[in-house]
């Protein structure tokens, strides 16, 4: 039985990114300029986090899946709204290009990641560390001394 997150695919590339940079980056991390949508009941806006990052190397990366580029019924509900009035999974993609938009206007970079890059089976990344630490170190290699 899995352990949920730490065995998901985000969990194992962020590995390798911190195995390829040689140091580990702050999964989760928020910062205080990176917001959602206000509530329309609090006007309250959530910190939105970034995948992982890399402080010293002012390096973020965010590691799209599917539901990042398609529906997927388990994370966008269609009869309910979020608080930026649309669905789930338009919600995503207004917030995924607000990282994209905001992280670069604060100094930072930011590279995405797509499981489409690794050899995947049903959605899901066919582990193999050699070929996957490749394919990392390849989008990364601009951090490599």
């Amino acid at each position: 039985m899995g352990n949920g997150r730490r065995d998901s695919d985000e969990h194992y590339v962020l590995d390798l990114c911190d195995d390829v940079l040689g140091t580990a980056g702050i999964r989760q991390h928020r910062f205080d300029w990176l917001r959602g949508d206000p509530s329309p009941t609090t006007g309250r806006q959530v910190a939105l986090p970034v995948d992982a990052y890399w402080p010293a190397l002012g390096l973020v990366v965010e590691f799209y899946e599917k539901q990042h580029s398609e529906a997927v019924a388990f994370f966008d509900k269609p009869d309910r709204l979020t608080v930026s009035g649309v669905h789930r999974g338009e919600q995503r993609a207004l917030y995924d290009q607000r990282r994209r938009d905001l992280i670069p206007q604060h100094g930072l970079t930011l590279t995405v990641i797509v499981a489409d890059e690794f050899t995947t089976r049903r959605g899901k990344i066919l582990r193999d560390p050699e070929r996957d630490r490749a394919v990392v170190a390849r989008r990364l290699e601009t951090f490599l001394g």
